[in-house]
């Protein structure tokens, strides 16, 4: 990870394991996360492999979403199951919340 970075904001994160998770970059003066983005921030574990955190961008805060401490080397791997759900789960709140809105509209007129 880039010294100017504070971590790396999921772009995409697929299901197969063989295409990759993209990310872009997040420097270290950038405002709070948006709603439903997920930031992974990792760094050498003190004996061996990587501390990867993940936090969760929510309405109000930013939430810690999980960590694994002394990840091996493939930790993508491991972490890709866990950011896949949570972006999904988000892309259908994102619609649900929506389509409460509309209908409460609908239901004012």
């Amino acid at each position: 990870m880039p010294t100017w970075a504070t971590g790396a904001l999921i772009h995409t994160a697929p299901s197969a394991p063989e295409h990759p998770i993209t990310v872009l970059w997040v420097p270290n003066t950038a405002p709070r996360l948006p709603f439903g983005r997920i930031l992974l921030q990792w760094e050498p574990a003190a004996q061996a492999g990587w501390d990867v955190t993940a936090r969760l961008g929510l309405a109000t805060i930013d939430a810690h979403l999980a960590s694994w401490p002394c990840a091996p080397d493939y930790w993508p791997q491991l972490v890709r199951p866990t950011v896949h759900e949570v972006t999904g789960l988000c892309s259908a709140l994102r619609v649900a919340t929506a389509a409460l809105e509309l209908a409460n509209r609908l239901a004012e007129s």
